[in-house]
């Protein structure tokens, strides 16, 4: 066996002179995959249990590696690891460790195996947990939404399309809709598990490899449903980072959404919720602020998920297959976005849990912009047999007339009405009260408050 001293790179033997000092530099990345210790430690420990099972390697060698490779990982939980940027990355910087624990048998720890299959399954393996934590993450802002809208039920407010006054909702309902887009980022994220389900070990640096080892040991050892099928498309195939970026990226864009929403309902101008003192910020010079910094945060957020996104995407797009340097650039994109969607997640929370509605503003703001005239064109088709736009010219005639009235349609009288459509009666004024308004809305997926409740109860059983 070649010595393999611990103070040159492992390709010492081939490469005769010492790497510059500028590619050293760009070329370590340490400092952003030590992230993929316990991964490695784990996918290495597994990959010799295999080889002994197979006869590759002797018991003796198997337990010497296994016991180096756990005390390595008591060092680095224990910050007493010493990170080399000599040694390029954590795979290596754990198997210069290695040597120096248990000498040359360490060597035995690389056989049938390359850093090309060894770090896409780590990377693998750390990905499918962030993914289970986001979904945690996630359904934790699920349930704070939950418990708001319990309290809101019957909280009235307008619901806005064009920001302008367009039909009286439930402030409950409102926030359910953003359960909805929660959701179904969890069962993207959910969705992804499958392609990261497949083990990339054992595929070596393209070819797989010529030892008899068996993959389906070790993708199970490792939480894997199979291994993958192609040793080629295995080392190259980096869909599951673009996976997560999207999943993040359109997650991230709800939560940018949301957090438009309150900051404009936040707004002198709306002022339908108030923020507490603990998720605000003052200016520096005018005395009377109180700023939704925090709000603005989420959405500036976005943009560098949106970007990282497009940086792996652009990456991607002019490789040919198998493995280039350029797809080292992929965990540092993946870990960054992944960081700052848990923050974002954690934030939006927090700012949810320190939100109050304006209770009488909301429903100030719901009794203007004529928000019921929908619910008088509704009401004479069903009551006065007339199709839905000649109810709705007829609505039309009604709001113009109190419009230059200067008057709201719950302040029109009966005698007002029947002047512009004859059959009305006394009955159609209920139609004006924005709570019957918005309890009237019984089809499924409703803003109707037994509609609001049994969702309710749908999303706590969950």
């Amino acid at each position: 066996m070649v010595k393999n001293k611990n103070n040159t790179a492992i390709w010492g033997s081939r490469i005769k002179k010492d790497t510059s000092t500028l590619f050293q530099k760009v070329g370590n990345s340490i400092d952003i995959d030590k992230k993929l210790f316990q991964e490695d430690i784990l996918g290495s420990i597994a990959h010799v249990e295999m080889l002994f099972r197979q006869k590759i390697i002797s018991f003796k060698i198997k337990n010497k590696i296994i016991f180096g490779l756990n005390k390595i990982e008591k060092e680095i939980l224990k910050n007493k690891f010493d990170y080399n940027r000599k040694y390029e990355d954590i795979h290596m910087n754990i198997e210069k460790r290695l040597f120096q624990i248990i000498g040359e048998e360490a060597g035995y720890v690389h056989t049938a195996r390359s850093r090309n299959d060894q770090v896409i399954t780590d990377f693998k393996m750390w990905t499918t947990s962030a993914t289970k934590e986001i979904n945690r993450n996630l359904d934790n802002i699920i349930k704070t939404i939950l418990k708001i809208s319990e309290k809101n039920i019957e909280t009235i407010m307008p619901g806005f399309t064009h920001l302008k006054n367009a039909q009286a909702v439930s402030f409950a309902h409102y926030l359910m809709s953003y359960v909805e887009m929660f959701n179904r980022d969890k069962k993207r994220f959910t969705y992804n598990l499958e392609s990261l389900s497949e083990s990339p070990l054992g595929v070596a640096a393209l070819t797989g490899t010529s030892f008899n080892i068996d993959r389906n040991f070790t993708s199970k050892k490792l939480g894997f449903k199979r291994p993958t099928n192609n040793s080629i498309d295995t080392v190259a195939d980096r869909d599951f980072v673009l996976d997560f970026l999207y999943s993040a990226s359109v997650c991230s864009m709800h939560i940018s959404r949301i957090a438009e929403e309150l900051i404009i309902w936040n707004s002198d101008g709306f002022n339908l919720i108030t923020l507490s003192d603990k998720v605000v910020t003052g200016s520096s010079i005018m005395p009377q602020k109180k700023n939704p910094d925090l709000l603005e945060y989420l959405r500036g957020k976005t943009g560098i998920v949106y970007g990282n996104l497009f940086s792996m995407l652009t990456i991607l797009k002019g490789l040919p297959i198998s493995y280039f340097k350029d797809l080292q650039d992929d965990k540092e994109i993946l870990f960054k976005s992944n960081e700052i969607l848990n923050n974002s997640i954690a934030i939006l929370n927090e700012v949810l849990k320190n939100l109050k509605p304006n209770k009488q503003q909301m429903l100030d703001l719901a009794n203007s912009g004529y928000i019921t005239a929908t619910d008088l064109a509704d009401y004479l088709v069903k009551n006065h047999s007339m199709p839905f736009r000649k109810a709705y010219q007829t609505t039309t005639s009604i709001v113009n007339y109190a419009e230059k009235k200067k008057k709201k349609l719950n302040e029109l009288n009966i005698d007002e009405l029947k002047k512009i459509e004859p059959k009305l009666t006394i009955e159609v004024l209920k139609i004006f009260n924005v709570k019957n308004s918005v309890n009237s809305k019984k089809s499924y997926g409703g803003t109707s408050f037994d509609n609001i409740k049994k969702m309710i109860m749908k999303y706590k059983k969950v």
